[in-house]
């Protein structure tokens, strides 16, 4: 190889490595966020089903555990060491905690998951193949750069939907317990009302005129 080649090889670790910390650590960051919604509620609270769909806190940071333990497990060839059914025998079950499952278990095991997630995005690099058994054809075979993309999809959405639930909950909001800010119930009135309004409003505008 001569030196433009080395110099582009060089080149393309460096890139590589770039994008790989930051997958990385926007990852961690909405890991954190996740688990705060869980901060300072009662085992009902954090459990209960806040949806028509039974959607729940507790069962959002759980389920979310399993996807990083299945993406950075085996579909590198490292499988989680945590307990896993099989992933064809998967049955939703991981959108909830049991009766004999604690908060404290869920989160150690979410945080363990994080551990073993990490080993396997520092020890591969980001065109390392992998395959996704439970993707269909054409797309099981993939590479360490589309699993962290996915993975960080999955979460980010999850803590999105954990953010709107907490608000729910509380009406506490926020990304981290140092940002976060008392609510104003009078301002926050104020808005919904203003909102409220104008949707209100809107509807008038294309209701159809009766003659």
């Amino acid at each position: 190889m001569d030196r433009h080649g080395a110099a582009h090889d060089s080149l393309g670790r460096v890139i590589d490595d770039v994008a790989k910390d930051a997958l990385h650590t926007r990852l961690r960051r909405d890991r954190e966020a996740l688990l705060w919604k869980l901060d300072g509620l009662s085992e009902y609270d954090a459990r209960r089903p806040l949806t028509a769909t039974g959607t729940n806190l507790l069962g959002l940071v759980k389920h979310v555990a399993t996807v990083e333990a299945r993406y950075f497990g085996e579909v590198f060839d490292r499988p989680s060491p945590e307990p896993l059914c099989r992933w064809q025998d998967s049955d939703g079950s991981d959108h909830w905690a049991a009766e004999d499952e604690t908060r404290d278990q869920i989160v150690a095991f979410y945080r363990r998951t994080w551990d073993h997630a990490d080993a396997t995005i520092d020890a591969l690099a980001l065109d390392t193949p992998g395959h996704v058994p439970w993707w269909p054809d054409p797309c099981p075979n993939t590479t360490l750069f589309a699993v962290m993309v996915h993975v960080l999809g999955e979460t980010i959405r999850h803590t999105g939907h954990a953010d709107i639930l907490r608000e729910t909950v509380d009406g506490r909001t926020g990304v981290r317990a140092e940002n976060e800010r008392p609510a104003d119930d009078k301002a926050r009135a104020a808005r919904f009302a203003k909102i409220e309004q104008t949707a209100t409003a809107a509807l008038a505008e294309v209701r159809p005129t009766r003659h």
